[in-house]
């Protein structure tokens, strides 16, 4: 796979797991911290992307 589809990857990865955080702790998944975690979550799932698919060797 190339790198540009790990950074994708890692972009729906991190906002979803982001946006699903304030559930776990009771909070509405239409809150202003569940926007704010899924910004945060995709910002580290798409350095989590780029970084694995160098590692691995993707072009």
């Amino acid at each position: 796979m190339s790198l540009k589809t790990w950074v994708w990857i890692g972009f729906f990865v991190g906002s979803t797991v982001g946006q699903v955080v304030p559930v776990v702790f009771g909070i509405s998944m239409l809150s202003g911290w569940s926007f704010f975690w899924s910004s945060v979550g995709s910002v580290l799932g798409i350095w989590a992307g780029y970084k694995l698919g160098q590692y691995l060797g993707a072009e």
